[in-house]
């Protein structure tokens, strides 16, 4: 049976997971590494070859990804910034004048890396629930953690997904990030709605549907995705519903309007 969520006046979307699918590209390092390796070698640095930087930055990627699961248990966790990243878990043990130029070009070099590191896909039905909520006057937004929320800006934009889009919250832009209940926040103060007239779906457990129940969200959502019951540890929230695409997003929402009739 479909749970019955009251009528939302804002629906809020996680990027990865729910907008879009997302798989990981093979070779994304190397290719990342190579472009890095050119650029530090036309500004000087000699220091380093390319398999030393490959190294380093699947290193500095595979600590960031630990640092984003120990960053869902505290209540407001702020955002690795772009130079942290670059200066402190990739290039930390480089040359002085190597680590100092990637940390010169650390915004670029995050959105270039969330550009080789990834495909995406829209997910199926997605196109659809935004129509449909625009046409109901239901403002749609994006509330999402990023490394680089410009990669995920350019996707909407090539897509035509930000013209279905109210607003687009990044948790790089936003220096926080989820499981604090500000990246909800920031959403619906824009909004103008109570976060208990909107409705949050994410596809992860520690991250979103904590996120979720802190702001005090009306609807939260999880929309399944690949690692979704992949938790680093038991999180004590559970959704207020679970739907697999966005078709059953959809029908979600259906059913709480004509519920609310």
């Amino acid at each position: 049976m479909t749970p019955s969520l009251p009528r939302p006046r804002a629906l809020l979307l996680d990027f990865g997971g729910v907008l879009v699918e997302t798989s990981r590209r093979p070779g994304w390092s190397a290719a990342l590494a190579k472009e890095v390796h050119a650029a530090l070698t036309r500004a000087g640095c000699h220091d380093l070859d390319a398999a030393a930087v490959e190294a380093d930055i699947k290193a500095g990627s595979a600590a960031d990804k630990y640092w984003k699961d120990a960053m869902s248990r505290p209540y407001a966790p702020p955002e690795m910034t772009h130079t942290a990243f670059w200066g402190d878990y990739v290039a930390a043990d480089w040359p002085a004048p190597a680590r100092q130029f990637v940390v010169a070009q650390a915004t670029p070099l995050c959105k270039r890396m969330g550009e080789l590191r990834q495909d995406r896909r829209t997910r199926p039905g997605i196109p659809e629930l935004l129509d449909t909520a625009a046409g109901l006057g239901i403002a749609c937004a994006v509330v999402s953690n990023s490394l680089s929320g410009a990669v995920h800006r350019d996707y909407t934009a090539a897509t035509g997904l930000a013209g279905k889009l109210a607003l687009e919250v990044y948790s790089d832009e936003a220096g926080v990030r989820k499981p604090n209940p500000e990246m909800i926040w920031i959403a619906t103060r824009a909004l103008g709605v109570d976060p208990g007239d909107a409705w949050y779906v994410g596809d992860n457990f520690d991250r979103d549907v904590v996120c979720g129940r802190r702001a005090g969200v009306g609807g939260n959502v999880l929309m399944v995705a690949k690692g979704t019951y992949d938790v680093p540890y038991e999180v004590r929230y559970r959704p207020d519903a679970v739907v697999d695409d966005g078709h059953e997003l959809l029908e979600l929402l259906t059913n709480a309007i004509e519920g609310d009739e």
